[in-house]
C-alpha cells in the first residue's frame, strides 16, 4: 500500500487528545489508559486524494481521525464510485471490515489529514482485559449500523430536500459535539460527492442548496455553509415523518 505520505515524528498520547471523549471510552484509570497508548502508533499524515485504505485490503487495523474528513465509496461493476459515508475528526473508520478482514471500500482523504492507527489483534486482545474498552467497541459498531440503518430511510422514504436538510442537520450535530460552530462550516465534499451519498443527481442537489438559499434557511458561498434557521430545516425534514 502507497496511502501513507508521512509519519509526525511526535505521538499525540490519547490522555492528553483534545478529541480522546470521542473516540475513546470514559473512566479508564491511568494505568488502563497508559495501556491503550500503547497500542497506537505515531500519528500518520495524509494529503487530500490519498488512500488510508483500498477496497481488498486485508484488514489489520482501526483508525481514529485525529483530523480531516475522509469519504469512504465502493465501485459499481460499470465504474461508477457510490459514497458511502464522510468520517471526520473524533470518529473511528475501518470497523467494516471487522468481520471478513478485508476492507470492502476505499477510504480518501477530502482534505489534509492526520489518523492514529490502533493494531485490531491487539486492541481486541487488551479489551478483554478491559470490559470498558470492550463495551466501547461494542458502541462504537452499534453505531455503525444505526448509521446504515438511517441511510436506508433517507434514501427510501425522502424527497430530495429532505435528504439535504437531513445531511446539513447530521453535520450540525456532529461538528456541535466537537466544540464547533453549529451553524457555520466548511464542506469538505463536493456537490457531487453529496449527491452520490444521498442518492440525487448533480443537478438535484444544486437545485436544494439554492432553493434552501432562496427561502432563507442556509447561505451558501463556494463551500461554506451558513444555516440561518435551523428550525426550518428541521421542519422540513419533519414532514417525511
Amino acid at each position: 500500500m502507497q496511502q501513507i505520505v508521512g509519519r509526525s515524528h511526535l505521538k499525540v498520547t490519547c490522555s492528553v487528545c483534545s478529541l480522546r471523549e470521542l473516540c475513546m471510552p470514559l473512566g479508564l484509570s491511568d494505568a488502563e489508559m497508559e495501556l491503550l497508548e500503547s497500542l497506537s502508533s505515531p500519528k500518520s499524515t495524509f494529503k487530500r486524494g490519498d488512500f488510508l485504505y483500498r477496497s481488498g485490503d486485508r484488514f489489520t487495523s482501526l483508525y481514529a481521525i485525529r483530523m480531516g474528513f475522509f469519504k469512504t465509496q465502493v465501485l459499481h461493476e460499470d465504474g461508477r464510485e457510490q459514497v458511502t459515508g464522510f468520517q471526520m475528526a473524533g470518529e473511528i473508520i475501518g470497523l467494516d471490515a471487522i468481520s471478513s478482514d478485508i476492507h470492502a471500500c476505499d477510504a480518501i482523504a477530502l482534505e489534509d489529514c492526520e489518523v492514529c492507527e490502533l493494531p485490531f489483534a491487539q486492541l481486541e486482545s487488551l479489551s478483554r482485559d478491559l470490559p470498558i474498552l470492550q463495551r466501547h467497541l461494542h458502541k462504537l459498531m452499534s453505531r455503525e449500523i444505526v448509521r446504515d440503518q438511517s441511510i436506508m430511510l433517507l434514501l427510501g422514504s425522502m424527497r430530495a430536500e429532505e435528504r439535504l436538510a437531513a445531511f446539513l442537520l447530521n453535520l450540525s450535530e456532529r461538528f456541535t459535539a466537537r466544540g464547533y460552530s453549529p451553524t457555520q462550516f466548511q464542506l469538505r465534499m463536493s456537490r457531487e460527492e453529496i449527491g452520490s451519498y444521498l442518492g440525487l443527481k448533480l443537478e438535484t442537489v444544486s437545485r436544494a442548496f439554492s432553493h434552501f438559499q432562496e427561502i432563507g434557511l442556509i447561505k451558501v458561498q463556494v463551500k461554506s455553509i451558513h444555516i440561518l434557521n435551523p428550525a426550518g430545516l428541521q421542519e422540513c425534514l419533519n414532514k417525511s415523518r
